[in-house]
């Protein structure tokens, strides 16, 4: 199916674009012949240009005065702990020449660049999400350049700033990276999109969708809203202790943030109790209905109050001055759909409790919340039955299973689990998404398949067919 894109509407963008991307074939070209050593140099020298504890401060700071959302320490962590692992991550693996030599199958491959990069960044990692991309994208020798979401515009050109002066310390091209300068604009943006060899898309889903029509192969990401199961086997106050760091950290501006909790009726009261003691606030049926005027006061989530501090959003729910030392509010609920705005993604500091009869009603019900919104995204479980984890796979139409984790801190990549460090998460087709994993370095990566011949590996019709033939006939 052709898909219209429409054209650039604006001359004066063109050629704004057309010189960065000239720029950036340029830089890449110098930096053709650079081996793994020298590649890896320039990854690590992105990622010291964030790490850096003096930038990493600065340009936590920038963001939540540039953005409104978040807070500064764990804005400083989530610049240092993703950088650091994802640093980890690339240095582990190879990315230039020969990466991969199957001799038993005759195939060799090789990696190549696959050209300039756009990169579309959301405005609630306006510091983290640029580096990360750029880390991966210099990991193939690729060249980027940066789309800024208007909100993060000053916070991800600072960013830019460092990390081109470090490439220029270490005497790499720096404009390997590159940003689309203020103000951000559409058609800007667009013209980026048509003129790049890849875009990768993190954001509104309708960044994804233009992303996705704009007739350049694109990566997307879905749509987070991350539902986590409670069962009767669980370590209730350990549930309860990573689910509240998970749903506070950076004031639950993370997709990967818990939005619902279900819980099995055999515990739920105790379950309750533990995520009280971890600093909840369960919310009556009247503080509920106030919660929902001052969070979607014309249907759409509040501006001044999502990513707000828990005393910000308690004073602003007109909740009691008990509610404001707390630090996060749960309101329960029976409902999903559109008729029930707690079912989604709230990025704010509310988590919606969810009661089941039992670990089965427990799993549908998540489904319905992820069928509502998040499909493809994540699941969660707190259990002592790994059996349940095997079944909850199984039947959730989900990327990302994590069994009795903090999922903010899982979900994209961990020192204590195996996936690989990311802030951009695929959801597969059930999101709308070309990928069904983490965003990683081989997506940055063309791939060049020498073939040379084996011995002959040609089975007989019967070993191929005969217990077709054998159960069917011929």
């Amino acid at each position: 199916m052709t898909v219209a894109v429409k054209p650039v509407a604006d001359p004066a963008a063109q050629a704004v674009v057309d010189e960065l991307v000239r720029r950036a074939r340029k830089a890449m070209a110098e930096f053709a012949d650079a081996d793994q050593a020298r590649t890896d140099e320039a990854v690590t020298a992105l990622a010291w240009s964030l790490y850096n504890p003096a930038h990493a401060r600065e340009l936590a700071e920038l963001a939540v005065a540039d953005t409104k959302l978040g807070n500064v320490p764990d804005k400083i962590i989530k610049k240092t702990r993703k950088t650091f692992g994802t640093l980890r991550d690339l240095l582990r693996v190879k990315s230039v020449g020969i990466i991969e030599e199957d001799k038993a199958r005759g195939i060799v491959k090789y990696a190549k660049p696959v050209g300039v990069v756009c990169a579309i960044t959301p405005s609630t990692n306006p510091g983290a999400t640029p580096v990360n991309k750029a880390m991966m994208a210099i990991k193939g020798r690729n060249a980027i350049i940066i789309a800024s979401s208007p909100a993060g515009m000053k916070t991800t050109g600072k960013t830019v700033d460092y990390m081109r002066a470090e490439l220029r310390k270490i005497g790499a091209p720096e404009d390997l990276v590159q940003i689309l300068p203020p103000p951000a604009s559409k058609d800007m943006t667009q013209a980026l999109m048509k003129a790049a060899d890849l875009i990768v898309a993190t954001g509104s889903q309708d960044n994804v969708r233009r992303a996705y029509s704009s007739g350049t192969p694109a990566i997307g990401v879905g749509t987070g809203n991350v539902p986590v199961i409670i069962d009767e086997t669980a370590d209730l106050d350990d549930a309860a202790r990573k689910i509240c760091a998970s749903k506070i950290f950076d004031n639950s501006t993370s997709c990967s943030s818990e939005n619902s909790v279900v819980i099995v009726d055999a515990v739920y009261d105790q379950a309750i109790a533990a995520l009280e003691r971890a600093g909840g606030y369960l919310a009556t049926a009247a503080e509920k209905a106030k919660i929902q005027a001052a969070l979607w006061p014309d249907g759409k989530l509040s501006r001044t109050l999502i990513a707000r501090d828990a005393d910000v959003l308690a004073k602003g729910c007109g909740l009691p001055a008990e509610a404001e030392k707390k630090k996060f509010f749960m309101v329960e609920e029976t409902g999903v759909g559109r008729d029930y705005p707690f079912s989604g993604e709230k990025l704010a500091l509310v988590l919606t409790v969810y009661r089941a009869e039992d670990f089965d009603a427990a799993v549908t019900q998540a489904n319905d919340i992820l069928a509502h919104q998040g499909r493809g995204h994540s699941v969660g479980l707190h259990t002592k039955d790994m059996a349940r984890g095997r079944k909850l796979a199984e039947q959730s139409d989900v990327v990302r299973v994590l069994i009795n984790q903090a999922h903010t801190f899982g979900n994209g990549g961990g020192f204590d689990n195996g996936l690989n460090f990311t802030l951009s998460m695929g959801c597969g087709t059930w999101g709308g998404n070309s990928i069904t994993d983490n965003l990683n370095y081989m997506n940055f990566l063309n791939i060049t398949h020498l073939v040379t011949t084996i011995p002959e590996d040609k089975p007989s019709e019967e070993e191929l067919f005969g217990k077709y033939w054998e159960k069917y006939g011929k």
